[in-house]
């Protein structure tokens, strides 16, 4: 009863987050069409940072509070390919938020067709077609040239929003045998209330609340050779799928046993 009350509140506080969601947006977007001239790596570095501008406005019009916790320490200066779970909408914001150094998400193609906010994700991020090979290949490339030019990476190795009652879905393979190929640590970081603060299923669920960031230690690659991927993407999957249930995420249902529904 009180749930459905309270109801129209949540109504009226999702479209007030997305009128100034796109408010914000609109301010920083004059600054993004500037940047976008200085080139792919210095334009996307100013184009990253004044999404973190953006993200840092906005979530404190939204009372969204991040805390980030760290179990390892995080040198800003090293290149990394990062990997985070995935189930929120929200995740998208909370990168920026996470990962405040020069970085490149891999990021889903369709996004890049919103208007005004495609133009930022097109610039701001490398982006991807799963259905097309040529399309992924030429992705891995452009990730691969990032790198070499110090700039970390983030990949969503579930590759869409983990809908099942586990702490993750099947990873796919990409950012590990990129990880190997180039020789880049990876670290995993966690987002353990993008789940609550936005449910996958419906963009009206959005409420305000704590935003928990997890760093976990870095997990070297070095000697491993192209025949170590699944080794390797089991190693991430099973040291994140362990801190997902420690910290008790709440999309897992209790007491599941890993690897089951």
């Amino acid at each position: 009863m009180m749930q459905v009350l309270l109801k129209p509140f949540q109504w009226i506080y999702c479209i007030y987050a997305f009128l100034t969601f796109v408010a914000v947006m609109l301010l920083v977007f004059p600054f993004v069409i500037i940047a976008s001239f200085f080139g792919r790596i210095r334009g996307g570095n100013m184009i990253i940072r004044l999404c973190m501008l953006w993200a840092d406005i906005w979530f404190a019009l939204i009372f969204i509070f991040h805390k980030k916790i760290y179990e390892a320490p995080h040198d800003k200066k090293r290149s990394y390919i990062f990997v985070s779970n995935h189930i929120s909408y929200l995740d998208a914001a909370i990168i920026v938020k996470a990962y405040r150094q020069p970085i490149r998400p891999l990021g889903k193609i369709e996004m890049a067709k919103v208007p005004v906010f495609g133009f930022i994700y097109r610039n701001a991020i490398v982006t991807v077609d799963r259905s097309d090979a040529s399309h992924r290949a030429n992705s891995v490339r452009i990730l691969k040239s990032v790198i070499k030019k110090g700039i970390s990476v983030l990949v969503f190795p579930e590759g869409t929003f983990n809908m099942t009652s586990r702490p993750l879905k099947e990873f796919y393979d990409g950012a590990f045998r990129v990880a190997i190929e180039t020789q880049t640590p990876l670290k995993p970081v966690l987002f353990l209330d993008g789940y609550n603060r936005m449910h996958y299923r419906h963009l009206f669920t959005l409420n305000p609340g704590i935003s928990r960031i997890v760093y976990l230690d870095e997990i070297p690659v070095e000697g491993l050779t192209s025949g170590d991927v699944t080794k390797l993407k089991e190693q991430v999957y099973s040291v994140m799928d362990q801190k997902l249930r420690e910290y008790r995420a709440t999309w897992i249902k209790p007491n599941l046993p890993a690897g089951e529904e």
